[in-house]
């Protein structure tokens, strides 16, 4: 039991550490890209397009983690289902169709509580690039309002 907790807040700590580590990456990179082309509706888009794409593939990364944990452990008979299952739980969508076993279970439940905090974070840190656009376009359309 006590072996359980301590490699589900194992996983959940990885869990944070890949995401703390990927959007660190992610808004550097986006930093040193600049703002010249936020003007323009398709750059913006594109920007968009590419910060959700990136955060998918860090959760996918996550969700990866976690599958092959139950996997490693024999919770789940193959990757695939443990990385349908890890999904399924980390979105917290829980169709119920694949389950782990008793002595499993808090994985499940802690899976569930990490995967709903990182989709929290990347809300907000999508929502603060978003914010960040519309600062800078503001601030264009001030500087050149003045001139």
């Amino acid at each position: 039991m006590y072996s359980s907790i301590f490699f589900a807040w194992g996983l959940a700590a990885i869990t944070v550490v890949v995401h703390a580590v990927g959007l660190a990456l992610m808004l550097r990179f986006l930093d040193h890209r600049g703002n010249v082309l936020m003007r323009q509706l398709g750059a913006i888009s594109m920007r968009l397009v590419w910060v959700a794409c990136y955060m998918v593939l860090l959760h996918l990364l996550a969700i990866s983690i976690w599958g092959t944990f139950y996997v490693w452990q024999e919770c789940l008979p193959d990757f695939e289902t443990a990385f349908y299952f890890s999904g399924v739980t980390y979105a917290t969508i829980g169709y119920g169709d694949v389950l782990l076993g008793k002595p499993w279970r808090l994985f499940g439940l802690m899976e569930g509580l990490t995967g709903i905090l990182m989709c929290g974070l990347s809300t907000g840190v999508f929502f603060a690039v978003v914010n960040h656009i519309y600062q800078f376009i503001h601030t264009k359309n001030d500087d050149d309002h003045q001139s």
